[in-house]
């Protein structure tokens, strides 16, 4: 009899939680439905804002990386597309947009040892912002936004380039997306 009671103890706890996890995911549907402007990121869209757009972002720095452009925008893209209720407009102007430039891909020599030689460098990528919110324009913002990474010296640049960019690249979006929708 005793063992009866766990189990019924036990079974009221899971329908419980259950319950609860049931009400979670239906708000978070509802509201990422609806647009209610909030996203389980912590990140808040604009009110009435509904789609987004992520213009090209053109190299203008004076190291050119061949398709580094083009996984810039993608990169936008995807992660607002996870990250928020917006649906990505292709063609024209969304709610919310995107655009700026690759002002800067920088490798520069940091932690001089005593010998004159850099122990590190370091690896620097910019990019200039302008966002643009057609339902609060006092959002809008134009900002250059740069992350490094250091690297020991003895590496060479090429055979750790790829795993730079992609460390950079995630840390640059992660700032463009919170200036835009985290308000920070």
């Amino acid at each position: 009899m005793n063992s009866a009671y766990k189990i019924y103890d036990r079974m009221k706890v899971f329908l419980f939680l259950g319950i609860c996890c049931i009400i979670c995911i239906c708000c978070t549907i509802r509201a990422n439905r609806f647009n209610l402007g909030y996203t389980t990121s912590g990140a808040s869209t604009p009110a009435g804002a509904k789609t987004f757009s992520v213009q090209y972002f053109e190299n203008q720095s004076d190291n050119v990386e061949t398709g580094f452009s083009q996984q810039v925008t993608d990169a936008l893209k995807d992660f607002i597309q996870g990250n928020t209720g917006l649906i990505l407009v292709t063609t024209g102007k969304g709610d919310v947009d995107f655009e700026g430039a690759i002002t800067g891909f920088d490798i520069r020599p940091v932690a001089i040892e005593s010998n004159d030689i850099a122990a590190k460098n370091r690896f620097t990528i910019s990019i200039k912002v302008t966002y643009t919110c057609d339902e609060d324009p006092k959002l809008n913002y134009e900002t250059t936004f740069s992350r490094f990474e250091d690297y020991s010296s003895n590496n060479d640049f090429e055979a750790v380039k790829a795993d730079l960019m992609a460390n950079v690249l995630k840390l640059l979006i992660e700032d463009i997306f919170n200036k835009a929708f985290v308000n920070w």
